[in-house]
């Protein structure tokens, strides 16, 4: 099962420069998960691009509704975070092997934790992943 991060998940909503592809990949593998991080970052990811005029209120209003629909309908398998993974992010963090951020780290601990390949359209992400030998699909 793949984890979707949020660079993908706004893909899969918005068109952008990958969606095609992304959704070609996520429509032909089955079942993929998000997290609970994931809803929180999508919400802000299209709120950014409406207070940067990319799309409307209305457009960015319809977007996360659809999302929550989504999720109501699990079309996509949904896992809480834990206090096990924020202090496996904060390991990762505080051993400066990586570039990564908090919430860049808690996905990775996600990812890791529950056995699953992240997919991932962030070029840094997918490189610290491969730096602590997490399995990722990049696009």
């Amino acid at each position: 099962m793949y984890y979707l991060d949020t660079s993908v998940l706004v893909a899969l909503y918005i068109p952008e420069f990958k969606s095609s592809e992304i959704q070609s990949f996520v429509s032909g593998n089955g079942k993929t998960a998000i997290s609970s991080l994931c809803e929180i970052e999508f919400s802000s990811a299209i709120s950014r691009r409406v207070r940067m005029n990319e799309i409307s209120r209305k457009d960015g209003s319809i977007i996360i509704s659809q999302f929550q629909l989504h999720i109501k309908k699990r079309i996509f398998q949904t896992f809480p975070v834990t206090q096990a993974e924020y202090d496996l992010a904060c390991n990762w963090i505080g051993n400066f092997e990586t570039t990564l951020r908090f919430p860049d780290a808690l996905h990775l601990a996600i990812a890791f934790s529950n056995r699953l390949e992240l997919f991932t359209a962030d070029t840094a992400l997918a490189q610290s992943a491969e730096k602590l030998d997490i399995k990722i699909k990049s696009i």
